[in-house]
């Protein structure tokens, strides 16, 4: 372990005041701060290249536009379920930099112009500076963009997609410590460093923390982390109460097994951080500076939709999934569209990233939910 280093930020600085104001906070309240702070969290700042080589991660979208023309092409395949509606709508859900969208929309407009002229395709983002960069990546299709909170969206019919949207809500951290759970907070040591404090369940969300490992009948050994991700619930409560008759469709990585923390190595959770693209040591260091994330629990994202009228359609890994739903025709189509062997080479890199066993694809989930 590296040892924390204090960080002078306005953002650190806010938050270690807040803790020798307030006391200690609950470690949801300091990653959702972390990451969503508008001034200063790590998907909200202007100044921080967050995704590509500079960055900290990549995106299937942001590799290959393979990836957006295959999804495309299952769309058009969801717009012909719902009966070819005169017209839909396709949300995104985290859109960041609109590579995804952009993509999709000109294999719509290319290969499936009726699918293109019956969609409005909205854009829900909290980072401005992100909706400020898909705004000019998208502006040749202006007329079909909108940009709006999904609190301000109906879907009548249509599609709500995210990809590595849920990963990134914060969560509260749990364990079990002389047969009592209790929650991980963060707090301010004499050094000035924030630091790991455990205490009892925290009183405004304790209720509902208990609530869930009763209906989830988990048995947690002492000392094992629990990641619970109170605020996925929510929002999937939200965007199902948005959805008249559609689907919600969501990639991300996560496990699939009824008790993810049933392994010895899963005993430590799958909280991580990420800074050019290495693992980070410390989470708490520099808050802002770095993304932190977890893997999704399926089990419990699929539960919750039930409750909410959500139907599981299809669930698959995502490799498997992109070649039953036309990923080899559509890379048939844009080798043919290749200006040059150059083109033709990144092309089949990206693809072969995309699909053989090991590559990216292959850790990554799509779980697509219908509501009728």
């Amino acid at each position: 372990m590296i040892d924390t280093v204090p960080n002078t930020s306005t953002l650190a600085a806010r938050l270690r005041e807040r803790i020798r104001s307030d006391g200690p906070i609950p470690f949801c309240d300091w990653m959702r701060a972390a990451l969503y702070d508008r001034q200063d969290g790590y998907y909200c700042r202007s100044d921080r290249i967050r995704w590509g080589r500079k960055g900290d991660y990549r995106t299937s979208p942001e590799r290959s536009s393979l990836f957006a023309a295959t999804f495309a092409r299952y769309f058009a395949s969801l717009y012909e379920e719902l009966g070819r509606p005169a017209s839909w709508t396709i949300v995104e859900a985290g859109a960041g930099e609109g590579h995804f969208a952009g993509g999709l929309l000109q294999t719509l407009q290319r290969s499936f112009p009726d699918v293109f002229r019956a969609t409005s395709y909205v854009i829900n983002e909290v980072s401005s500076d992100s909706r400020a960069l898909a705004r000019e990546r998208l502006k040749v299709f202006a007329d079909r963009v909108e940009f709006r909170p999904l609190i301000d969206i109906e879907i009548d019919r249509g599609v709500v997609f995210s990809n590595e949207l849920l990963d990134a809500f914060p969560v509260h951290l749990v364990t079990m410590k002389d047969g009592r759970l209790q929650e991980f907070y963060v707090a301010v040591g004499d050094d000035g460093k924030f630091e790991w404090l455990l205490g009892r369940l925290a009183p405004k969300t304790s209720a509902r923390l208990l609530k869930c490992f009763e209906e989830w009948a988990l048995e947690l050994p002492d000392g094992v982390l629990v990641e619970v991700g109170l605020e996925i619930e929510d929002w999937l409560a939200k965007v199902a109460a948005k959805i008249q008759k559609g689907y919600l469709v969501t990639v991300d990585y996560g496990t699939v097994v009824e008790d993810p923390y049933s392994g010895p190595a899963n005993r430590n959770g799958t909280l991580r951080g990420f800074s050019r693209h290495k693992l980070v040591d410390d989470l708490l260091a520099v808050p802002g500076e770095q993304d932190l994330t977890t893997s999704v629990n399926w089990s419990l994202v699929k539960r919750a939709g039930v409750r909410l009228g959500l139907e599981v359609k299809e669930f698959e890994r995502q490799d498997r999934f992109l070649l039953a739903v036309g990923f080899l025709e559509q890379l048939a189509i844009e080798s043919r569209e290749c200006g040059d062997d150059s083109d033709r080479l990144r092309l089949a890199i990206a693809a072969r990233e995309m699909i053989l066993p090991g590559g990216m694809a292959s850790h990554f989930q799509v779980l697509v939910q219908k509501k009728s």
